[in-house]
């Protein structure tokens, strides 16, 4: 009668081959999802930049000269200038404005929980019902409930969707309402690892309260600043529901930022190649923009 002896470094091997595949395993229908509808379709898109889609006549080529195009068109310059003032103001406002969100509503307390609840509803309330109830907002007579707060101050109604000068300014306000919630649930984790002895040591030694958060919050949850401002980079480039649901890029193409161009391209007046070449420049734009944030952030990690 012979025993049989199994090797440990087999063993081992079916193992390790085992906790190999069982991730991947779980990650597969996400990652063929992802493969479907979202990296494919940009492949496709950056092909499509290089031709003149022509439906039922057959692409033609054209190379670069979609992004010429693109690059030259004032319209398209005007886009840009609207997507960075928009984005920086919506980034900005939305991280001041998530950090004393997150200052005020700190704490263990089930009344803070539930305050902490609501506030982060604009988060989860869909972009097109948030425009929509703006809108009611920013109604442009006296019946609308922000002139009507104006008029109690003796102030007349303000048209502020339909006057070029705020219009850009008004969906920025609705924007920063909208984001610095979730900044907020951000900068809380950070403020939940911050070390209360340092508070503690500070109060003994009678700084005042911005030393205390210039020298000792601010540090602490800079990882998690890091975090808000790479979000914030990239959805300040790529803006586009709350425009096209709260003014269509108007009036005047005002408000028009390069997301709602490129649609308007595309859906609108049928090309296709264009369309593609300006999503490609915003992708490539996107990208370098979060390279070097990270690395800045990174580096100030570091140190």
């Amino acid at each position: 009668m012979t025993a049989t002896v199994t090797a440990p470094g087999a063993r081992r091997i079916r193992v390790f081959g085992k906790k190999a595949v069982l991730p991947w395993v779980f990650l597969a229908p996400g990652l063929l999802l992802a493969l479907v509808f979202k990296f494919v379709p940009m492949a496709k898109g950056i092909w499509l930049s290089f031709f003149d889609v022509r439906p039922f006549l057959g692409d033609k080529w054209v190379g670069l000269d979609n992004y010429t195009r693109v690059l030259t068109d004032h319209r398209f310059q005007d886009a840009i200038g609207h997507t960075l003032l928009l984005g920086i103001g919506m980034s900005l406002g939305g991280i001041v404005v998530g950090f004393a969100l997150a200052l005020l509503l700190e704490g263990q307390a089930r009344s803070l929980k539930i305050v902490r609840t609501a506030v982060f509803l604009p988060v989860v309330t869909a972009t097109a019902v948030v425009g929509e109830m703006w809108r009611l907002l920013y109604y442009p007579t006296s019946d609308g409930l922000i002139n009507q707060g104006l008029g109690f101050l003796g102030l007349g109604p303000t048209p502020f969707l339909d006057n070029p000068d705020t219009a850009l300014w008004a969906t920025m306000v609705m924007s920063v309402w909208m984001l610095a919630p979730y900044n907020m649930v951000i900068i809380l984790a950070g403020l939940a690892g911050v070390d209360r002895t340092l508070y503690e040591a500070a109060a003994m030694d009678g700084v005042s309260l911005w030393q205390r958060l210039r020298h000792v919050t601010l540090p602490a949850i800079r990882p998690a600043l890091g975090i808000v401002l790479t979000l914030a980079a990239i959805r300040g480039l790529r803006v586009f529901t709350e425009v096209y649901v709260l003014t269509g890029g108007g009036p005047a193409g005002s408000t028009e930022v390069w997301m709602t161009r490129a649609y308007t391209l595309g859906f609108t007046r049928n090309d296709i190649g264009g369309a593609s070449a300006a999503s490609v420049v915003l992708l490539c734009v996107t990208l370098l923009l979060t390279v070097t944030v990270n690395h800045f952030r990174k580096r100030g990690d570091a140190r």
